[in-house]
């Protein structure tokens, strides 16, 4: 009876396992049906081109992705000054004579079914096109595989609550269950929104500008006085000392009157000794 009974729980749970894994499979084939009608294909797009004005073709580009439905992410105008020099004009200007490249960098998110025409009108703003790629990432299985998780942990939610008792409530299960439910949601979400709006990356540049302009001149010694003025200064300057150290003399009368004495008697006594 015993060997009976354990041939019939296994044939039983060979049936279950059966239906299950029937189940799953239908699960399956279902999802796979609806992520090929609804492939997830993530577009990205990167550009690098030479223009004429990195201002105004920054400018059109931005015009031309609000007319497609699209955004600006970020953009940033740079420019790297290669040789700068400096040429005296006066004593007190200088000309600045500056070489340098302007540089630009913008990233955009573009409806995807826009993305082939917007990049197209590229080359109509650049002189030429250094490089341009595009890549298409197929992002259907891992959001039917978030999707068949979220169906599961639904589930596995449903059944903890169900069974679970006063003492034993498995709250930190089902908090964690919840937890990764919802990473699951938002990365579908995400991969949504990138299959929906496609981003481009562009890098334009100008060529080297050379510009000059008039600058105060920041050498302090070409400030100073004609020679001729400053000799009559220091003449001046020197005479005002003279005057000062004769009055400083004069304030030490006493001084030199104790030393005429001092020598007076030192004479005296020399001559009387001798």
């Amino acid at each position: 009876m015993a060997v009976a009974s354990s041939l019939v729980f296994a044939c039983q749970n060979a049936e279950k396992y059966d239906s299950s894994n029937a189940s799953t499979e239908a699960i399956l084939d279902s999802n796979s049906m609806d992520s090929i009608d609804e492939a997830k294909i993530i577009k990205t797009a990167d550009m690098r081109f030479r223009v004429k004005d990195v201002q105004k073709t920054k400018e059109e580009l931005s015009k031309s992705i609000r007319e497609k439905g699209g955004t600006v992410a970020e953009f940033k105008i740079e420019s790297n000054v290669y040789e700068s020099q400096k040429v005296k004009l006066s004593s007190d200007s200088l000309k600045e004579i500056n070489s340098y490249r302007t540089e630009g960098y913008l990233v955009a998110k573009i409806p995807a079914e826009k993305l082939d025409e917007f990049t197209n009108s590229i080359p109509k703003l650049a002189v030429f096109v250094n490089s341009a790629s595009m890549k298409l990432d197929d992002q259907s299985l891992y959001y039917l595989s978030n999707k068949l998780k979220v169906e599961n942990r639904v589930e596995a939610v449903e059944t903890i609550n169900k069974f679970a008792t006063k003492k034993e409530p498995n709250v930190g299960t089902s908090l964690y269950i919840k937890d990764d439910y919802v990473d699951k949601k938002i990365e579908n979400l995400s991969i949504d929104s990138q299959v929906k709006y496609s981003t481009i990356t562009l890098n334009f540049y100008q060529d080297n500008t050379v510009q000059s302009f008039v600058v105060a001149n920041d050498n302090l010694y070409n400030y100073k006085p004609s020679f001729g003025n400053r000799l009559l200064l220091s003449l001046e300057n020197g005479w005002f000392i003279f005057k000062e150290i004769i009055l400083a003399l004069s304030n030490l009368w006493v001084l030199f009157l104790l030393a005429g004495a001092g020598f007076y008697i030192y004479r005296t006594y020399k001559v009387k000794r001798a």
